[in-house]
């Protein structure tokens, strides 16, 4: 392995557990088994450190994502439940890309949203700009008396609930395992997230409040 890849496979890991901000570039290194100066040869800080890291799974998932978001643009009347349903199988791919690739995914993204990472989705929204445009364009077919104001609203606490779901993730395998009898998988929890988060988008529209 090389050592760029000792460094990114070391962070993953530690980002995925730790978070973030609770992890160091010394505690990375360590675990690399590389020194500090092999980090700044390759990534020069640890912000770009962290991008690297989102990218090697964003470069593998955007186009598969951004396909499907398209299939379901191109439906006439698609339901919201078909928009959502389209992140399925682009977010279990990763786990043919790497081990455990969705669940570790997802919690990255989870840390870079509960860390405050404001960098992080800068970086998402500018470098991969296909997936969110197509979602928005399949959101707006679904539920097209939607407006932009309320379109912002809805996908914020939609994203909340995403990342705080997939971000505790391995706590609600195990609390469905102890206290339901039931074997999850992280695709088990995708797919019971789907119906809440599109019921939610397609709430009906709030009465306005005359001033």
């Amino acid at each position: 392995m090389s050592t760029k890849n000792k460094i990114l496979d070391a962070a993953e890991s530690l980002f995925a557990d730790k978070g973030f901000n609770g992890t160091s570039l010394r505690e990375i290194t360590s675990q690399a088994e590389v020194n500090l100066a092999a980090v700044n040869y390759h990534f020069g800080s640890k912000k770009e450190l962290i991008k690297a890291v989102m990218s090697r799974y964003m470069n593998e998932l955007s186009p598969r994502l951004e396909l499907a978001l398209t299939e379901v643009c191109e439906q006439e009347s698609p339901s919201l439940i078909e928009v959502f349903s389209a992140f399925i199988d682009p977010l279990l791919s990763l786990n043919d890309f790497k081990n455990n690739g969705t669940s570790n995914f997802l919690q990255l993204l989870g840390r870079g949203y509960t860390d405050s990472q404001g960098f992080l989705r800068w970086f998402l929204t500018t470098q991969y700009p296909g997936v969110i445009d197509n979602f928005v364009i399949a959101v707006q077919k679904a539920y097209p008396e939607l407006s932009a104001e309320e379109m912002f609203w809805r996908l914020h606490f939609t994203m909340g609930t995403v990342v705080f779901t997939m971000s505790s993730s391995d706590a609600l395998i195990d609390i469905a395992k102890s206290d339901f009898k039931r074997e999850l998988q992280i695709s088990d929890v995708i797919r019971n997230v789907i119906p809440y988060v599109a019921a939610g988008v397609g709430a009906p529209m709030p009465k306005k409040i005359n001033d």
